[in-house]
């Protein structure tokens, strides 16, 4: 009854059924609905209060979007259900949306342009990314997936290529414009069930066990510590669960330190075999994929196993 009283106000149902079609900030939803900030301010936080919405805090900035599970997700959408397809308030409610989001593609496509060419060329020293997406596919499918996390996101490339095979992807990343791409992107690609956040990757916002799987896509590479990474990364992780790193082998190019932040020039299998054993990972075989100058790696271990069998290549 709490979450009916809540959605039973024209305004609190219109932002409901805004922000089941994304995440979007209380400015963005000010534009959508042409109301006061602090009234969709108030109606968001009954909403959130309800268990309707979720708040997503990130850095000075808050998103919004519908409860990704349990019974507020199911009453929002029997609601939303019921609201007529010819609804004149609701129509034009949409097109503003449309609008919000063009506006995030040219953000998204302004930041991606001073950057592509940075990573044009790290791409030509490696192997294609068709590649190494279709090993990581392999390797997470073993199983089937409900929640997937990936660490580090980006531009969400790995939420894209994991979507049809997961219920519930999370990409989190501390880094705002690449979330303004990955959102813009999600948006694009119709992917209801992805989602990403701000977050720190060695201090994940979620309950331990959350998570059947966790990506960590060319991460590593830049961080001071990628033990705790990987020791957060497992802790997020259901007993059973699988975590998939993908990143350079050990290298001497410099230039990658030198030019674009690069803590350290790759990996080699005995570090990594040390950070799995330290977080209660089981390794598996490594895959390697070897570019013009660099080679690619997915190393993959199991939370709560013993050691693999390591395949040396």
């Amino acid at each position: 009854m709490r979450r009916l009283r809540a959605a039973a106000e024209p305004s609190r149902l219109r932002l409901l059924a805004m922000c089941a079609r994304g995440e979007f900030t209380v400015s963005e939803l000010v534009l959508i609905l042409s109301q006061s900030q602090p009234r969709v301010s108030r109606h968001l936080k009954i909403l959130c209060d309800a268990g309707l919405l979720e708040r997503l805090s990130e850095g000075n900035w808050a998103f919004y979007r519908q409860a990704s599970n349990g019974d507020g997700r199911a009453t929002a959408n029997r609601l939303l259900s019921l609201l007529p397809d010819d609804d004149q308030v609701i129509a034009r409610d949409l097109e503003r949306l449309a609008e919000v989001k063009a506006g995030r593609n040219l953000k998204a496509d302004s930041y991606f342009q001073t950057v592509a060419d940075e990573w044009d060329r790290i791409r030509a020293l490696n192997i294609g990314d068709k590649e190494v997406e279709q090993a990581v596919k392999e390797v997470l499918c073993q199983a089937p997936l409900r929640r997937l996390i990936d660490i580090g996101t980006g531009t969400g490339r790995m939420l894209e290529i994991m979507a049809p095979h997961v219920e519930e992807a999370t990409g989190i990343d501390r880094s705002h414009q690449m979330l303004t791409i990955a959102r813009a992107k999600l948006d694009h690609s119709g992917l209801g069930n992805c989602g990403v956040r701000y977050a720190d990757m060695y201090g994940l916002p979620f309950a331990a066990a959350a998570f059947d799987a966790a990506v960590i896509h060319q991460v590593l590479h830049f961080a001071d510590d990628p033990g705790a990474v990987l020791a957060e990364a497992a802790r997020v992780l259901v007993p059973g669960g699988r975590v998939v790193v993908v990143d350079f082998a050990r290298h001497d190019l410099e230039e990658l330190r030198d030019e674009f932040q690069h803590r350290r020039l790759g990996f080699d299998d005995a570090g990594m075999s040390g950070w799995f054993a330290a977080a209660g990972l089981g390794e598996e075989p490594p895959i390697r994929l070897a570019g013009a100058a660099l080679t690619v790696v997915v190393w993959s271990a199991v939370k709560g196993t013993g050691k693999g069998n390591r395949r040396n290549g």
